[in-house]
């Protein structure tokens, strides 16, 4: 590394019939396709799913490989050697910044010499990749949070940057049938800023956590509530995968209807329009193992290849890189990246009684102290928009002799907050550099902005408060355990170092491609079409405007559902 809107003409499902001039590379054999997906992650595979169970065929693309069960599952201590060579050979060094790279399996991040990107060189990104069938779901912390709808009318309440084309209304029927359908654990906290969703019984609070909870409720009138998410998987052999991956579930419930054909080893390279009209003809791919470029055709396409990677093929779709490309009428593709800004820190509470059972840290196993912060638009405190702390105590204790407080609970606090949409903050290609096959590689030029230092400042200060009611005292990482061998990599990490990692870090990248009600506003109208592609959806975080703080992935997947089941249903003619 280097430095429910008004529906315009193109209507389905007439405009989605497979047509007989439909181009087919025979690498995908003499199958039609109705739709191209493009990758085979979270948000892929919802798509994947809600269209074929209303009757389309399906090709579904993943840029890297299909893995087993079993090569994806952790098997230490070789897990831990393959990662020390893979920094040494300069394979993970970017992606070892985040605490998620040390518990997974190392082969489940992409290869950074073989996939590079750019930065400026005083603006560091670290950009995490999972580029294999499941994607990024397969490393995913599996916590699942509504947006409210103040974060869809953020920019009406404080007058910065756009709201959403939709709310939560909207996406209300999609968050309740993602929760029934892949089990989401929590707790109907009743909270107007963190709305309720369809749960299963809530993982217990461990008594470090119930402690903290009375403790700040009394002290400082902050609510803790169960974190909302997934537990931890048992795998079996009926069920060997995780609910919280596209394998798990939603890519599973697709490849049973028999109209979904996976194709992994195929990395998109761009979108090849049909000649005088604003509809893309063919999705361009290249066979990561042979070196071959393939053009396959089909109606309807759907970009879920995550944020930065749909922007990447929309940028490299456009007039100017292809012959009769694609026109974004706005100017704002590439533009308003966002991430959410994080901050950490570790603590320890003496006098707290052990937990009585195992306990587990898990999108479901922890908590939230969810935001409380410019509600209603800005409370004078110096910053616009929130953020909420996800934290967890007695959870990842290692074995007793690599405790240096054994007697003490030790717990985290993660702080991650909304970042301004800013046009400045932005995807572009790179001119000169390219990756393994040939293609152009992203330019990531972001950086926090001065809304974002000054809530960081008021973070460290409520985490401070947060600790001390508690009777605790924050610590630095060392203090509270061994780690043998790994810990001068491990103290190098963003993770553990006192100043606020840079944008990237928390694998919450938004925006490039952001919705809105009008063609000038935005790269995709409010159903989730390119304004200058009628037949392309974006439906991954590329498609956000504003970034809320909630971790985004749960929102993502019900934007999927929603597009694509008006998709397969047809939006009818104005």
């Amino acid at each position: 590394m280097t430095e429910t809107a008004p529906i315009d003409n193109a209507a389905c499902p007439d405009d989605m019939a497979v047509d007989d001039t439909a181009v087919l590379d025979t690498a995908v054999g003499d199958m039609a396709f109705d739709a191209v997906v493009v990758g085979a992650g979270a948000n892929g595979s919802v798509a994947a799913m809600v269209l074929a169970e209303s009757g389309l065929r399906v090709l579904l693309l993943e840029a890297g490989p299909e893995l087993t069960p079993a090569q994806v599952r952790s098997n230490e201590p070789l897990d831990s050697l393959r990662r020390l060579a893979h920094l040494a050979g300069g394979r993970h060094r970017s992606q070892a910044n985040h605490p998620g790279y040390w518990k997974h399996k190392p082969e489940l991040f992409i290869d950074e010499q073989l996939n590079p990107y750019t930065t400026p060189p005083s603006q560091p990104f670290l950009w995490t990749r999972g580029r294999q069938v499941g994607g990024k779901s397969l490393t995913w912390g599996g916590i699942t949070l509504r947006l409210s709808p103040s974060e869809f009318r953020a920019g009406e309440l404080d007058g910065h940057g756009p709201c959403w084309p939709i709310g939560s209304d909207e996406l209300a029927p999609f968050y309740g049938r993602l929760e029934r359908l892949l089990g989401i654990h929590g707790h109907a906290d009743g909270l107007p800023q963190l709305p309720d969703g369809e749960f299963l019984p809530p993982l217990p609070l461990t008594p470090g956590e119930a402690h903290l909870r009375r403790a700040i409720g009394q002290e400082l009138e902050l609510p803790l509530i169960h974190s909302r998410g997934f537990a931890l998987p048992r795998p079996t052999a009926s069920q060997p995968w995780p609910r919280s991956s596209a394998q798990g579930v939603t890519l599973a419930r697709a490849l049973a209807t028999g109209r979904v054909r996976l194709r992994a080893n195929a990395q998109v390279s761009h979108l090849q329009m049909k000649a005088g009209e604003d509809r893309a003809e063919a999705v361009v791919l290249i066979d990561t193992r042979s070196g071959q470029m393939e053009r396959v055709a089909a109606p309807l396409v759907v970009l879920c290849a995550s944020t930065i990677e749909s922007v990447r093929i929309l940028l490299n779709s456009q007039e100017g890189r292809q012959s009769g490309g694609l026109i974004d009428p706005s100017g704002c593709l590439g533009h308003y990246l966002m991430d959410h800004i994080s901050t950490c820190r570790f603590f320890s509470i003496p006098g707290i009684a052990r937990p009585e059972g195992p306990v587990e840290l898990s999108g479901a196993g922890s908590c939230f102290i969810p935001n409380t912060v410019n509600l209603r638009g800005n409370d004078g405190l110096g910053f616009q928009r929130g953020y909420g702390i996800w934290t967890a105590l007695q959870r990842f204790d290692p074995p007793r002799p690599l405790q240096r407080r054994p007697e003490e609970a030790v717990g985290f606090l993660i702080a991650h907050g909304e970042v301004l949409p800013d046009a400045s903050n932005r995807i572009s290609l790179d001119p000169q550099v390219r990756d393994a096959w040939g293609l152009a590689v992203p330019h990531i030029s972001c950086r926090w902005g001065p809304n974002e230092s000054a809530m960081v400042a008021h973070m460290h200060g409520r985490m401070q408060a947060v600790v001390a009611a508690a009777g605790g005292t924050i610590r630095p990482l060392q203090e509270l355990f061994r780690l043998p061998l790994l810990e001068p990599l491990i103290l190098r990490t963003a993770a553990v170092r006192p100043e606020t990692p840079p944008p990237g870090y928390y694998i919450h990248e938004l925006g490039g491609a952001r919705m809105a009600s009008d063609r000038a506003g935005g790269v995709v109208d409010a159903w989730n079409r390119c304004w200058g592609a009628r037949n392309v959806l974006v439906t991954d975080g590329a498609c956000w405007p504003s970034a809320g703080w909630q971790s985004p992935t749960l929102t993502e997947m019900a934007v999927t559902w929603r597009a694509c089941a008006a998709a397969a249903a047809g939006w009818g003619r104005e």
